[in-house]
């Protein structure tokens, strides 16, 4: 089973990459961040056609996920538990069945957190990680196949970005960052490409500025955790670099993971 995670940035502005790219990779679950639309508004039509269920948990301009798949959700949950207050549409999970048990997915867009010196958005993006940290101890207890996917924002080590030192400043790479990463990978994740390279220049993002991409001048943000469940059937990570080179691409690419899970 195929299960990918890509920060689309804005899903109406890139239906025909999205399109080909469901047809070309084939994922059996699709993990969207940054759809940047209202419910209502998400291109449904032109994914179902492909085959694809489709749950959204959108909002209007920015922010906003979606989970697409093959196989029928049993559950959907959206939003993040924690804070009531937190009106953000940055998290959707689904629980499928499948021929090993239940199989649970979660597509997230962790908070930027920039600039740093605003502490109202990076205290923000820091109490959102302690909130997933929380929701992720407790699914844990479940003792499902859980795949946590999405762009964390999270630079996690130095050999993650093409130049380190550009990062220091930067939410996505302070320490607060790094740690909280780490303990959420300490209640017993496994990260799903770096459990099969240590190669250096390994990236998911590149900026459209002085050609970021053209120069390899990445970082490594978006992540695939795995619980135990899921990871004892992992077999593959990879990266869909080549997407970033289409005609009006989003600044993120696919991360795919293979699961020996088939659904019932």
């Amino acid at each position: 089973m195929k299960i990918v995670t890509w920060n689309i940035n804005g899903v109406r502005a890139r239906i025909g990459n999205l399109t080909h790219w469901l047809t070309e990779s084939a994922p059996d679950i699709a993990c969207l961040q940054e759809i940047k639309t209202v419910d209502e508004q998400f291109p449904r039509a032109e994914i179902e056609a492909l085959g694809y269920n489709v749950e959204i948990h959108g909002q209007k301009g920015f922010n906003g996920v979606a989970i697409l798949s093959k196989l029928r959700f049993d559950e959907v949950i959206r939003g993040l538990p924690g804070d009531d207050a937190d009106d953000q549409a940055r998290f959707i999970e689904g629980v499928f069945s499948t021929d090993k048990g239940a199989l649970r997915v979660a597509s997230l867009y962790l908070p930027n957190g920039n600039p740093i010196d605003d502490e109202k958005k990076f205290s923000y993006k820091l109490s959102w990680m302690a909130r997933l940290e929380r929701w992720a101890e407790e699914r844990l207890v479940l003792e499902e196949a859980l795949v946590l996917a999405g762009d964390y924002n999270v630079i996690p080590e130095q050999i993650d970005a093409k130049f380190p030192e550009n990062w220091l400043g930067d939410a996505l790479f302070q320490p607060q960052t790094r740690q909280a990463f780490r303990r959420l990978k300490n209640l017993g994740f496994t990260e799903a490409v770096r459990a099969v390279t240590d190669s250096p220049d390994i990236f998911t993002f590149w900026d459209y500025q002085a050609g970021a991409w053209q120069k390899n001048n990445g970082i490594r943000i978006d992540h695939l955790l795995l619980s135990p469940e899921a990871a004892n059937r992992f077999s593959s990570a990879s990266i869909e670099k080549h997407v970033r080179a289409w005609e009006k691409p989003s600044d993120h690419v696919p991360v795919a993971i293979e699961l020996g899970f088939a659904p019932i």
